[in-house]
């Protein structure tokens, strides 16, 4: 359960950070705007935090990353295959057509692609600030 919290949390506090940014200062949304959306993607995050850093750890565990460029290709590998499904799913449930969702599926995937990494570390300097193993 704790492991369950630290990550959620932790997933919580990055992509609500990143994605406050992102609206605010590159889509231009409106304050309210992005209160809104980050609220709603609270419930998301804390559904799909847990269940993707322990896919994270699992592919970790089995890739035995041995160097920055290995352990950086292993949260890519982690972080597309994971997190684009559920991106995709999320948008054919808001009511994107397919055509809609790959479309804004591929140009996510190089956000994905850059934040992996990023993501990776936080969560693992999170959980040894609160004195948590790899799960």
């Amino acid at each position: 359960m704790r492991l369950f919290i630290i990550d959620t949390i932790a997933t919580v506090i990055f992509f609500t950070v990143v994605a406050t940014f992102s609206e605010v200062f590159i889509a231009g949304m409106a304050p309210s705007e992005v209160l809104a959306t980050r609220l709603l993607m609270v419930p998301v995050m804390v559904l799909t935090g847990r269940p993707y850093t322990r896919w994270r750890d699992w592919l970790v565990r089995r890739t035995s990353p041995r160097n920055r460029w290995s352990a950086f290709l292993t949260d890519i590998l982690a972080f597309l295959s994971f997190q684009a499904p559920v991106y995709g799913a999320t948008l054919l449930i808001a009511g994107a057509s397919f055509a809609e969702a790959g479309t804004a599926i591929g140009s996510a995937i190089i956000l994905m692609i850059l934040l992996a990494r990023p993501f990776g570390l936080f969560v693992e300097w999170t959980r040894s600030l609160f004195g948590v193993e790899l799960s």
